[in-house]
């Protein structure tokens, strides 16, 4: 259910604190840590402690997948790089084939507040993340 790779890499490798450092940056793999089967990589030993002390403050939102696509109950990848954090959490967003939807989501937030937006995209996530597994 959770956005990973087939080696449980969450993130894409990217460094889940650095985000809350307003910066996405890829982690190494010398630097891993797994929580929960999940393995996250991190840009630093400091980053890593960071997220020891606290692995939930820095899991992403919706289990790593796109929160525009979240607001139609969707799971859709994410390019790393495109990110928000919004109320103390990372949201993370799809960015190719000429669709920004971390654009779309700021664009959309002159309409609605980002409250609204997330309450929404909760209201799916917490449909899909608890829906039975269909072979």
């Amino acid at each position: 259910m959770l956005n990973v790779n087939e080696a449980a890499l969450a993130v894409q490798g990217f460094d889940p604190v650095s985000y809350f450092q307003n910066k996405a940056t890829q982690g190494k793999e010398f630097i891993s840590f797994v929580h929960n089967g999940i393995t996250y990589y991190f840009s630093s030993k400091k980053n890593l402690q960071t997220f020891k002390q606290s692995p939930e403050k820095y899991e992403p939102a919706y289990g790593g997948w796109c929160a525009w696509a979240m607001l139609e109950g969707q799971k859709v990848e994410i390019n790393p790089k495109r990110f928000k954090i919004i109320g103390g959490k990372l949201y993370l967003f799809y960015d190719r084939f000429f669709t920004n939807t971390l654009k779309k989501w700021n664009k959309l937030t002159e309409e609605k507040t980002e409250p609204a937006l997330i309450e929404k995209a909760d209201i799916h996530w917490r449909d899909l993340s608890t829906a039975p597994l269909h072979e």
